[in-house]
């Protein structure tokens, strides 16, 4: 099971669009977890959108520590997860932007425009992540 160094980490969710699983605080301690769609805007930077009022959303407007996970299901498996800092927009222009961008990474480009539609409305956010730490395995199940 080889280690990914940063580089190889971001490579990989780079390379094909992967549901990201993302994993937030409650109030109360416990961990929610949530699949979003992410791209990389920089090398250290995940970015995503989620609703304001959704649980994710208000875990990350009063905790801004997050975890991502990004796995690949088929053999031999690779994953990578990404601890960092949230830090929420809901600047429109950008939310539409990203909205736009997210859609044709994960449905097709000719999607691209609905759903910067869709999910570039008020009560939507835009989230970056700033990544403090990448951490990888590639070739799990050999």
């Amino acid at each position: 099971m080889p280690a990914l160094d940063p580089a190889a980490c971001r490579a990989f969710v780079r390379a094909r669009a992967r549901p990201a699983i993302l994993a937030t605080a409650r109030t109360d301690g416990r961990p929610h977890v949530a699949p979003v769609w992410i791209d990389l805007e920089d090398d250290d930077t995940i970015v995503f959108n989620t609703g304001e009022s959704t649980i994710k959303g208000r875990n990350l407007a009063r905790d801004p520590r997050v975890c991502l996970s990004v796995d690949d299901d088929e053999p031999p498996f690779t994953f990578v997860v990404a601890q960092g800092l949230a830090q929420l927009s809901a600047d429109l222009g950008e939310v539409r932007r990203w909205a736009g961008r997210l859609g044709g990474r994960y449905l097709g480009p000719d999607q691209a425009e609905a759903m910067a539609r869709r999910n570039g409305v008020p009560g939507e956010l835009l989230v970056r992540v700033r990544v403090s730490s990448w951490v990888g395995m590639s070739r799990v199940s050999d």
